[in-house]
Order: C-alpha cells, then sequence, then structure tokens
C-alpha cells in the first residue's frame, strides 16, 4: 500500500453473499498479491488455486495452508482433488480465485492467452457466478519471470472487476469438452474485454496458445526444460 498507486473499479460487481469464482489473468509474480488484496478488503477474502509446490516452501507453505489455499497437482491425475475441493469451498458459500491459463501469460504483449477449463468446470458443477477481473501494472514492478522488484517510482496497479460472466448458454446442457471449453473462452474473452479498457488498446484476434509457439505451458519459457521427475510436475 505505501509503494504502490491503486486503481480498483468494479467492487461493486463482487457478490457480498454466495460462493463464487474470481478469475483473472497472470501476468506477473507480484500479481497475486494485488489480486488477493482487492478481493479481501471488498470484504471477500480468497481461496487460490495455487500449485502444490507452493505448499513445500518452507513458512511460506505453511501460510498458504493455514489460509485455507488450495493445492494443485498441474498436469497430473491428482489435479481432480483440487476441483473437488474448489467446489466444495464455493457450495459453502467462499470466493475461489482461479487463473485460468494456470501460468503466467506467454502472449508477448502479454494479453491473456488460451487457458485451461477449471474454472468453467467449477462454474457449471455449482452454478456459481464467475467475476471477471483484470489486472495491469503489475508487470512494471516485477516483469514476468523476473527476480528484482522495482518499487520506485510508484506504479500505479490497476484491478478491475466485471459484471457476472454469462454462461447460461452452457447451464443444462452436456458438460462435456466442446461446452466446458466455449465456457473457459467466453470467461477469457470477458477478462480481455476489460483489460482493453485498462490500457486503451484492442486484444489481438487470434488468443495465444504456447503449443502452437513451441513453449511449455507451465512454468518459465525462457528457462532450459527440466527433464527431472520433479521438474515435470
Amino acid at each position: 500500500m505505501l509503494l504502490t498507486k491503486r486503481d480498483w473499479r468494479g467492487a461493486e460487481n463482487l457478490p457480498r453473499n454466495g460462493g463464487f469464482v474470481a478469475c483473472s489473468y497472470h501476468i506477473s509474480h507480484f500479481d497475486p498479491l494485488t489480486f488477493a488484496h482487492f478481493l479481501h478488503d471488498f470484504g471477500r477474502p480468497p481461496r487460490f488455486l495455487a500449485k502444490e509446490a507452493v505448499f513445500r516452501i518452507p513458512v511460506l507453505g505453511r501460510i498458504v495452508a493455514g489460509a485455507g489455499q488450495i493445492p494443485v497437482q498441474r498436469e497430473s491425475s491428482d489435479a481432480g482433488s483440487a476441483f473437488a475441493a474448489a467446489v466444495a469451498a464455493v457450495r459453502r458459500g467462499e470466493c475461489v480465485a482461479i487463473y485460468p491459463e494456470a501460468t503466467i501469460t506467454r502472449d508477448p504483449q502479454l494479453w491473456p492467452m488460451v487457458g485451461k477449463t477449471g474454472a468453467a468446470r467449477i462454474a457449471l458443477a455449482t452454478g456459481c457466478p464467475v467475476i471477471p477481473i483484470a489486472q495491469w501494472g503489475q508487470q512494471e514492478i516485477l516483469a514476468p519471470y523476473a527476480k528484482r522488484l522495482h518499487l520506485l517510482p510508484r506504479r500505479t496497479v490497476h484491478v478491475c472487476a466485471g459484471p457476472p460472466v454469462d454462461l447460461s448458454a452452457f447451464v443444462g446442457g452436456p458438460a462435456d469438452s466442446a461446452a466446458v471449453h466455449a465456457a473457459t473462452d467466453t470467461i477469457l474473452d470477458a477478462i480481455a474485454a476489460l483489460l482493453e479498457q485498462i490500457r486503451a488498446e484492442t486484444r489481438p484476434a487470434q488468443r495465444w496458445d504456447p503449443r502452437q509457439h513451441g513453449q511449455p505451458v507451465t512454468g518459465n519459457p525462457n528457462r532450459p526444460p527440466d527433464t527431472s521427475p520433479e521438474g515435470r510436475r
């Protein structure tokens, strides 16, 4: 709060009661702080779906576990347990925070890229609202996958929540792969539309797909691939 200026908009779109999914996109290792701060300050402390490795970091792991965050074994068969935990949290009336892309965007201009279907699956399973949230400016404090913070001069961090995403076209129909991917695209379109307002720019016509560009789906795309069992997690 001392080292940033904040442009926070759209808090009126956050449900005051009941469970919901808050979806943002990931541009920096700094932006989970602003994402969580925005939700918490408006009375909806988030339960993040976070990669399981975070829970094994000394001290930090105990903090995130104690705060009720939900571990995810990315790219594994154990990811289903995270889905069940997130559904249970929503049904308890909590806010579950999700980055649909599951990692920092690979788009060269930092627009939302192709996402995974977890948020859409949770929403369709529970019938809960999905609130799109765009962020911008955090990458100026900590660039993607960088380690050096740039705290001065004070940067403005933007967080903007939009109205619930209309997923009515997918309710009551088969929750097959085509439906959940289409619902995911709808969520990402809503985030991108908010980001266009913040940036006063137009998003690319086609969403960036890392697989089509030979990039890893998770992890630092600038680092040589780790072929060890731990690195493949």
